[in-house]
């Protein structure tokens, strides 16, 4: 009998040795905008041993240089989906989750012309096939909500582009649409941070950063408590 127990514990050992030696943490991805930038630091720690984080990067200055380059903003949707479609070509590109959002970039409104840099229409149709494209190479995607602006302050320092509020509440509301129809997980970080009350912006658009630390807390708990299998 104590043979057998000595065997039974030395198997345990042996499995869970295994197991931890083989367990890795699932990979997420962010592909966003500057406001993602800035809460990315606080995203990143507070996903320590949870997520092994990376983002979007710059293109290497030198291919031959080992050091990683710096992360770069995702820009609008037209960038967004072009990025993606060259990069999920890559057959070492498998994150587990993709965190994606576009929004700020894609309200800019031309000042003469009054033209937005992505039209509403085709915002919707960047963001359906940027689904598709991930969705068909298997992996999870989650959608972050655009956030808020000020756009009494920003439209005041601006000379060339402005951005308005309602444009952030109608192209959010279309994503909204496109998003849960497929059943996306989807972090509505604008709510949340109106939630968070006054004097937020350390300009019209980007956020202090107690406001950052609290936005990357907010995420890293929904990713925390996301389930990497689809029900």
């Amino acid at each position: 009998m104590i043979l057998v127990n000595k065997t039974l514990l030395i198997l345990a050992i042996g499995f869970f040795t295994t197991f931890w030696a083989n367990f890795s943490e699932p990979k997420l991805f962010v592909v966003g905008d500057s406001i993602s930038m800035q809460y990315g630091p606080y995203l990143e720690q507070y996903l320590e041993g949870v997520y092994a984080y990376d983002r979007k990067r710059e293109e290497p200055s030198n291919p031959e240089s080992t050091e990683k380059p710096k992360y770069a903003n995702g820009g609008d949707s037209d960038r967004v989906l072009a990025y993606l479609q060259n990069k999920l070509k890559a057959p070492d590109f498998r994150p587990d989750v993709l965190l994606i959002n576009c929004g700020l970039h894609d309200i800019k409104t031309d000042a003469q012309s009054g033209k937005k840099q992505v039209g509403l229409e085709a915002y919707k149709q960047n963001l359906e096939q940027i689904y598709d494209l991930v969705a068909k190479k298997g992996i999870k995607m989650v959608w972050v909500r655009t956030t808020p602006v000020d756009d009494t302050m920003h439209n005041s320092k601006q000379q060339t582009f402005y951005r308005y509020a309602a444009d952030v509440a109608k192209y959010n509301e279309v994503a909204d649409e496109i998003f849960k129809s497929r059943n996306v997980p989807i972090i509505d970080l604008h709510q949340f941070t109106l939630n968070l009350g006054d004097n937020l912006f350390k300009d019209h658009v980007h956020f202090g950063e107690e406001t950052r630390a609290k936005q990357g807390a907010f995420i890293a708990g929904f990713l925390s408590n996301l389930s990497l299998v689809d029900n």
